[in-house]
């Protein structure tokens, strides 16, 4: 009888540890789910149960006919869209830049980019406010947008730069001896083999304006309300409409995570590139 292959214990640990975490983040939203999955009357029920005594779809059929909010959803994909192009359009050449031509100039460009991620958003909501309030773009879409491309530009400068770094020099200089210009060879040659890189920065810049709370609280009022403030106003005489706005929030998460999805491989393909530069 072969003899059984030893237990490595220290796999064991890392993937307990690795499954621990897992569940501590799926949890909540399993909760999410599990509650929009009730029936009304079993929502308010003291003790809470986690799991729904009999599933139900009442709280999905109310809440797709509650008023403004299938607006408030397409205000939002609007808006994320809307950020992530300009977001890319502006981050990517200055990450490029300041990735491959490193000067004193571009180091410091690149560390107020990450002062800025430190900043509270909190602090900037009223000078936004002021702002968009001179120009007239309260209420606005292009005004939102605006204001998510300033928190969303330096995270994808920082994530971009990382994956230029991992991009060989001499890609460039072959492409300028054959004739290329600057933004020839950054255009031809370097971005076609950063598909991962593109896929991760864009994906992260659409979350962060897709989840975005606060200038959405800010500047919007009627015309361009967002889902999550639509969601968060869920009220009814008994107090919030738990059932319904889980329910809403369920829907409002389904897009992300279908995207995710979508763009896994190059999340993966992101997450390793450059790991084995020599």
């Amino acid at each position: 009888m072969a003899d059984r292959a030893p237990i490595d214990l220290t796999k064991l640990i890392i993937h307990a540890v690795a499954l621990l975490l897992v569940l501590s983040y799926a949890l909540p939203y399993l909760y999410l789910v599990s509650t929009a999955l009730k029936p009304a009357a079993d929502v308010q029920q003291i003790p809470p149960s986690f799991l729904p005594q009999r599933l139900s779809l009442e709280n999905f059929t109310s809440v797709i006919g509650t008023v403004g909010l299938p607006e408030a959803f397409l205000n939002s994909a609007i808006v994320a869209v809307l950020t992530t192009l300009l977001s890319l359009v502006i981050a990517v050449p200055a990450a490029y830049v300041s990735a491959l031509y490193r000067r004193r100039i571009t180091m410091l460009f690149m560390l107020f980019a990450l002062i800025t991620r430190m900043v509270p958003a909190v602090s900037l909501g009223v000078p936004l406010f002021q702002i968009m309030k001179t120009l007239g773009l309260l209420d606005t879409t292009i005004g939102l947008v605006l204001a998510h491309t300033s928190t969303a530009v330096p995270l994808a400068m920082l994530l971009m730069a990382a994956f230029f770094d991992g991009v060989p020099k001499e890609l460039e200089e072959a492409a300028r001896v054959d004739g290329c210009t600057r933004f020839g060879a950054f255009w031809h040659i370097v971005l076609p083999v950063m598909p991962s890189g593109l896929a991760i920065t864009a994906l992260f810049s659409f979350i962060a304006s897709w989840n975005e709370f606060l200038y959405a609280l800010l500047l919007t009022s009627e015309s361009s309300k967002t889902a999550p403030i639509v969601i968060a106003e869920f009220n009814s005489v008994y107090g919030l409409a738990w059932g319904p706005m889980t329910a809403a929030a369920v829907l409002y998460s389904l897009p992300v995570i279908l995207v995710t999805l979508v763009l896994q491989k190059q999340i993966v393909g992101g997450l390793t590139f450059g790991a084995v530069k020599g």
